[in-house]
Order: structure tokens, then sequence, then C-alpha cells
């Protein structure tokens, strides 16, 4: 029996499990583990637990090394230094090269043997002399990481439009997809500059309560449907899910909003 521990490495990222041997951990405590890239320091996330091993396929847990020391912390800080060293050089040297990318991130590992440069870019990028003049500067392994605009508001971080941390960039893990169908299931505004986030795609958000939505209207009339009230015939022509109730437009005239239950049958 092993057990194991959840690490994350940075805010809003994935959580890897290591094999913490003998080593007694609790949540927030800072580690040194042992990963693909060599050693990294990562965040302790979830309690040492049994795990049984036996008879299950798969890779080997890879082990934490140990408790991050007061050197470790110093390494952490060089190594910020560096990169902030690393993203101004860069950014000099891509407005020398003129190319058209924008730089928003660099990355160093523990050691820092490795230089990772994040960007974003409308084509792909010709990066070749930008990639031999970050080697023959910082004497490192270089390597450069288009992605996409999402990732770039995951690994920055903000504010949303709620006034509270981007949900990509504080717990969520993995990208959903969305669409604009959930935006009309929860009837909220088409407006894209309503429902998009900072990073110009539409809110993740709009994914957490979509299910819920698609339950609750199940047993709604559709928008558009002729349904026979306590007050006559009228037409459906909004919903109100969560209170449980809609709008009917009165062929007589008026709207009125009316629970689920006030209606006295659906006309087909």
């Amino acid at each position: 029996m092993k057990k194991k521990v959840g690490v994350r490495f940075k805010a809003g990222g994935k959580i890897y499990d290591f094999n913490c041997g003998a080593f007694v951990l609790n949540v927030g405590d800072q580690v040194i583990v042992e990963s693909e890239k060599g050693l990294g320091l990562g965040t302790v996330e979830t309690l040492p637990e049994l795990v049984d091993e036996t008879g299950k396929p798969g890779k080997p847990l890879k082990n934490v090394f140990r408790k991050a020391n007061e050197k470790d912390l110093s390494q952490v800080e060089q190594n910020m230094a560096l990169e902030r060293e690393a993203h101004a050089f860069c950014m000099k040297s891509i407005k020398d090269l003129g190319l058209k990318m924008n730089l928003f991130s660099v990355e160093s590992t523990f050691d820092a043997s490795r230089l990772t440069f994040f960007f974003t870019a409308d084509a792909r990028v010709d990066f070749r002399q930008l990639v031999k003049i970050l080697v023959n500067r910082f004497k490192v392994r270089i390597e450069m990481r288009q992605v996409g605009i999402r990732n770039q508001a995951k690994m920055c971080g903000g504010l949303g439009r709620c006034g509270r941390a981007f949900c990509c960039s504080s717990f969520m893990e993995k990208f959903e997809p969305v669409s604009i169908r959930m935006a009309k299931q929860q009837g909220l505004s088409l407006n894209p500059t309503k429902i998009s986030g900072q990073c110009g795609r539409l809110m993740c958000c709009l994914t957490f309560e979509n299910e819920t939505y698609r339950k609750l209207k199940q047993g709604f009339p559709k928008i558009g449907k002729l349904v026979t009230t306590k007050n006559g015939p009228g037409k459906v022509t909004r919903h109100n899910v969560i209170c449980n109730r809609l709008t009917v437009r009165l062929e007589e005239g008026g709207d009125m909003e009316i629970s689920l239950d006030d209606i006295v049958n659906d006309r087909r």
C-alpha cells in the first residue's frame, strides 16, 4: 500500500498525484516533487490517502522528494527574477525582429535549466531567429509555446464582470465547450459584450447551470405556444424557470405572469 497526495503546481492548474512515502503533509504545504522535467515545486491540495495499486495498470506514481525549505524558496525567487528579465529581453527582441506575436508569460523550471515562452498569434510564427537570440543570451534550453486566448486568460488571471477572479484561473482544471444555445437556454441577453469574458470568448460560467435549466425547462411549454389559463387563452412569451413561472400574452390583450400550475391545458 502506498500513500498518494494531490499536488498543484500553479493556481487553477491540474492536480497531480504523487507518492508521498513517509512524509506527513498538510494542505498548503510546499513540496519538491519529481516531474518529467526534473524537480519541481508544488503545493499540497489534497491530504495523503492510502492507495492500493494491486492489479491496476498504468504508470507508477512519481515521488515527493522533500518538503520545500528556505533554500528552495530562495531558488523560486531567483527563478521569478530570471523570468522577468527573460520577458523584458524577449519583448525587445520580438520588436527588433518585427514578429507578429503577443508574448504574455515566461516560465522557468525549478532548476532554471529551461525557459518556456508563452505567446498568442493570429497565425504561425517563424521564431527560429528569436530562439537563437534567446539561447545565446540565457544559455539554457528555450521552448516557444503558442496557446489560445482562453489559455492566456487562465495563465494571466484577472477579474471577471462579476467582480470575482476568473473561474479558469482559480478553480477550473480544463475548459468545457460553451455555445450560444446555453445563453438562450438560460434566457440571457445574446449581446456578445454581455456574455463574453475578458478573453473575448463566451463565458465559461454559462456551462455551470445549463444542465439545471435544461431539466427545469422540460416541464414548461415552449415560447410561442398557445396555452389556456384561468384568465383565458394566450401565447407564452417568457420563462422564469427558477421561480416556476412564465409570462403569457392573453388573446384579449395584456401580459400576465403566472405560475406553471395556473395553466389549465396546452392548446395544440
